[in-house]
This record gives C-alpha cells, structure tokens and sequence, in this order.
C-alpha cells in the first residue's frame, strides 16, 4: 500500500484535497492517466490531473502541433477532448477503480460556460477542479481571462457557484503581475492556485521561412521554463494564504525541491512524463532519500524555507 511505503511522510493537503503524495500530474501530458497504467501504478501519484475538458468535443488545431525545441517543447494542440459527458460517463468510471484523487482541468470561453461545467462535474470521484484560465475570453475579443484580475476573478466565482469541489485556479505566466492575478482568485474563493501554465512562444522553419506550427504560435513546457516557474512560485508564495501547486520543467526531486523551498505545497509533472513515464514515482522515492539525508520527518517541514524571514 502506498501509506506503508511512504509512511505519511509525503502526503500533503490542498484545501480538502488530501494528497499521499505531494506529486501531481500535469493537465495535457498524462491524458486521463489510464494511458501511463503500464508504466506506473497510478496508486502512487499524489493524484491525477486529467487533461483539460469542455462542454463539448473538440478536435483540436490543425496543422503540426508539437516541435521539440533545445529546452523544451512547443505545443498548440488546442485542447482536443472527447467533451465532459463522455468523460462522466466513460474515463471517470474507468479512473475511479484506481485509489487516487482526481483533478479535472476545466476550460471555457465564458464565465457562464465554466459555471456549466463545474455544475457537471459536482458528481463522486472527481475530487477538485483545475481552472484553467488561460483560456481566451470570447466576449473581450479573445484576451486570455488569466490576464486580467477582475476577468480571473469571475471565472472563479462562476465555478465556486456551482461546485463543492476544490477549487485550485492555474495561472498564466503571459502576464505583466502575476501575483495580482493570484491574489485576486484567491480573494473570489479559489481554493489554491497551480502555477505556472505554459510560456508563450514560436518557432520558424529556416528553410520553408514559414512558422512550424499550424496555429503559429504555441505554449512553451519544459526545462527551460524551470528558473521562471521557481520565480513565479516565489512571487506568489509571499502573497497569498492558499496552497500552491507548483510546476514548470521538473525532472528530478532537486527540481521539485526548488519548488517546496519556494513555497509550493504540491508540485505537477508535465513534460517530464513524455521523456519517462514514471518519473513521479521516482521523484517521490528521491524525495523520501533527501528527507533521510537532512534528517527531516515530512516533506511539509520543508516548505517555503528559501523564502524571506
């Protein structure tokens, strides 16, 4: 059982989510988590956050949607979901044979639409919902809700409004003040905040003198956006009186460390996973080896150490 072979000394709380890891997934890079079952036992991830899900189906950006860049990876795959209804009925029951909390990231283009989906999701075995604000808002002309405080803040209220789940808000680091963003959700109710999402960023064919992918642009993941998530984290950590889930480039418990030291509660795996699928497990016995080697009980101990006294 993973309680005897971690001895509580990972677990975690965010809110009411209890974690008995504090190793998450990240949305977009572990599908609904069933697809990794070969790699990992998935009983032993703090939880699954399942890839971003919306009202309706929806295919995705055409063209190429992923390149590898020296850092990295760049992706504008669109959100491509099979619709919230199929994950009722078909993923979830299938999720929820496994013991493990499940985050379910939402996506909207409207306050009203986030309301709907978390009304959907209010159902046993999802345990807390991801926002993911950066999403764009189609009555402001596409500009991102994660952009604008007053913007964020509603979208929280809409799903608060309709959900009794844990709410955990993710923040866009394509914005001038990320810790204005942060203190506004937590101000409307979310519950914690996940951070950061992907960096804006291209990429351009020499030799077609064209961009690489279909959408142009795409979301920037990976290693070379560590330093500015651990920023981010930091910023944050000193504003705000809710959990942080941090992420941004994590391949190794040293990486996710930084995180803690920063001021993370939690943090999330997401391109990690592509270059070893079970790399949460690993990080969660090197965890374990570092808390040995420093003489320190629980991971908890060790949180938020790096910041200011």
């Amino acid at each position: 059982m993973v309680d005897t072979l971690y001895e509580g000394r990972l677990a975690v709380d965010i809110g009411k989510l209890h974690m008995r890891t504090p190793i998450t997934t990240a949305s977009g890079t572990f599908g609904f988590g069933l697809e990794f079952t070969d790699f990992l036992d998935l009983e032993k991830l703090g939880a699954i956050t399942v890839k971003g899900t919306t009202l309706k189906p929806r295919s995705g950006n055409k063209g190429q949607r992923v390149v590898e860049t020296p850092a990295g990876i760049l992706n504008c795959v669109g959100l491509e979901n099979p619709g919230v209804e199929y994950f009722l009925s078909t993923t979830l029951p299938k999720l929820r044979q496994y013991n493990v909390p499940v985050i379910v990231n939402m996506d909207g283009d409207s306050p009203e639409e986030y309301g709907q989906l978390a009304e959907l999701l209010n159902v046993d075995g999802v345990d807390a919902l991801e926002i993911n604000i950066s999403c764009p808002n189609v009555a402001q002309g596409g500009l991102a809700f994660g952009t604008c405080p007053d913007a964020a803040a509603e979208v929280v209220q809409a799903v608060k409004a309709k959900s009794k789940k844990v709410i955990i808000t993710k923040l866009s680091p394509n914005v001038t003040d990320i810790v204005e963003i942060a203190k506004a959700v937590e101000v409307a109710g979310s519950d914690a905040v996940s951070l950061i999402n992907t960096l804006l960023g291209m990429k351009i064919d020499v030799e077609k003198q064209a961009p690489v992918l279909g959408n142009i642009m795409g979301g920037l993941s990976g290693p070379a956006i560590h330093p500015v998530a651990v920023r981010m984290v930091y910023q944050v950590a000193q504003a705000v009186h809710i959990p942080i889930i941090g992420m941004g480039g994590i391949l190794c418990a040293e990486d996710a460390l930084e995180f803690f030291l920063a001021g993370a509660t939690a943090v999330a795996i997401g391109t990690g996973n592509f270059r070893n699928p079970a790399l949460a497990e690993t990080i969660s016995k090197d965890l374990l080896a570092y808390l040995d080697k420093h003489g320190i009980e629980s991971i908890n101990d060790i949180r938020g150490k790096a910041l200011p006294r």
